[in-house]
């Protein structure tokens, strides 16, 4: 059923985009490949199959490894429901006063992604802008919610610690070389047009900057803590996966391109959020459910990939890296 849900709520992003469109796209993306509703759409879908290519890949690949339970490293059901609750309302706080908070120094509001992440920006993003948004969804997400976590359960349960290393390994270096192949046919990623000098800033400094920001935030809020009581309070795989889909979207949705300004840049904004996030989310779910490491997604799916790879020019562009 809950397969089936998420199948008509994708087909509804795309109906809702076609009809609410109307053949143009409100979203300041100077990045991507096209503005057309149509062209993005046919590129979201492609995504998708991609996804569902790769997450078949995983499965084939961990076939012959221990089977894993997850929902034994979450509390009993109650429990694990209290601390899925409070966490998903901290979460939303922290989204709040991440609002507030940039807004009431000019900046864009914090959520996972830096203005201009993936799909480019022309507003200005000042360093202190990237700096402080790092830091904040730094603390805010990862570093809070782990030393209250650790506190009370193992690195095992909480899917800090590899049961297969050199199986993990394997796995992060295919993922990574495949979607890093992708990711540059693809999207033709302006980090190659750097020059030498903006290579070796722009390289070390973007990926520490996303991994503070974006990488750890979602790999202790979403995959460390909260899948394994998704799959405790669900008793399905399938169900986690989508649940993690949808989390990992959620705290998207302050991303600078969003318009809330009338409904129906509204419903592009939430469809168009589905569309871009849902999917890696589900992928990063299954490859923390099938290695039951929460790091595995993070190297193979994220923090080199697509972060590293697509925004360098970005920060190039904010820290004026000449």
């Amino acid at each position: 059923m809950i397969v089936l849900l998420a199948a008509l709520g994708w087909v509804l992003c795309n109906v809702l985009v076609l009809v609410v469109a109307k053949g143009n796209l409100p979203f300041d993306w100077p990045d991507a490949a096209s503005g057309s509703p149509v062209e993005r759409l046919v590129s979201a879908n492609l995504g998708l199959v991609e996804v569902l290519l790769l997450a078949v890949l995983v499965f084939w690949m961990t076939r012959k490894r221990r089977t894993l339970n997850l929902a034994s490293r979450a509390p009993e059901r109650s429990l694990a429901a209290r601390e899925t609750t409070l966490l998903l309302l901290y979460g939303a706080g922290g989204l709040i006063v991440g609002f507030v908070l940039a807004r009431l120094l000019g900046w864009h509001p914090f959520g996972l992604h830096l203005a201009g992440s993936l799909y480019g920006t022309h507003a200005h993003v000042a360093p202190a802008e990237a700096i402080v948004w790092a830091v904040y969804n730094l603390v805010v997400y990862a570093v809070i919610p782990l030393l209250y976590f650790r506190r009370r359960y193992s690195s095992e349960a909480l899917n800090l610690r590899s049961s297969n290393r050199r199986a993990d390994v394997v796995l992060i270096l295919v993922v990574l070389a495949i979607e890093s192949a992708v990711q540059i046919a693809a999207l033709d990623p302006g980090i190659f047009e750097l020059t030498g000098r903006q290579f070796a800033i722009g390289v070390p400094l973007t990926f520490v900057l996303y991994l503070a920001g974006a990488v750890l935030p979602a790999m202790v809020f979403i995959y460390a803590i909260l899948v394994p009581r998704f799959l405790r309070l669900t008793g399905s795989v399938a169900a986690t996966v989508v649940l993690g889909g949808l989390t990992y979207t959620v705290l998207h949705v302050w991303d600078a391109w969003t318009l809330f300004n009338s409904p129906g840049n509204a419903v592009l904004s939430i469809a168009f959020l589905l569309l871009t996030y849902f999917a890696p989310g589900m992928f990063k779910t299954v490859l923390t459910v099938r290695t039951g490491n929460a790091w595995v997604h993070v190297w193979a799916y994220h923090a080199f990939v697509p972060h590293t790879l697509v925004d360098t020019p970005n920060i190039v562009h904010i820290f004026r890296i000449t």
